[in-house]
């Protein structure tokens, strides 16, 4: 049996809020482990903590709104699942051949997704260096050193 963690546990391993857990939970990006019944804890495994880091990961890194943190990580959950079944020794090769078509779809989308992000942050590098040029010629106009 895998040993089981109320939200608060979780929310301490992930580094995050009771709130957030919940709200994940809310918005169908995390499921406590098993059935609850009304007025009992939810209970969690490490799996769930696992995935909590990441979706707090992707979040953080890629800027990303929570319906673009859901893509990322339904197509996650479905690379997943075409891995188990892609390794079954029941998959024929022509199954095989779709799945590795569908797993690549799903990780084109998440590019696509890193690459938007990569561009926004590249316009905002260059805005910045743009400012900083600017404010290095008029702090030079004013024969003033820039601290460094």
């Amino acid at each position: 049996m895998t040993a089981t963690m109320r939200i608060g546990e979780v929310a301490r391993a992930a580094g995050t809020t009771v709130r957030t857990i919940r709200y994940y939970e809310e918005i169908g990006l995390l499921t406590a482990a098993g059935d609850r019944v009304s007025g009992s804890h939810r209970l969690y495994t490490e799996t769930d903590v696992d995935r909590v880091k990441e979706l707090l990961r992707l979040k953080d890194l890629l800027g990303v709104s929570l319906d673009e943190l859901r893509e990322l990580i339904a197509a996650e959950e479905a690379r997943t699942l075409l891995r188990e079944e892609f390794r079954s020794d029941r998959t024929s090769s022509r199954r095989r051949a779709a799945i590795l078509r569908e797993a690549l779809a799903n990780v084109q989308r998440q590019q696509a997704l890193v690459e938007r992000r990569r561009a926004q942050l590249d316009e905002l590098d260059a805005e910045l260096q743009e400012r900083n040029a600017l404010i290095l010629t008029r702090l030079d106009e004013l024969g003033v050193t820039p601290v460094r």
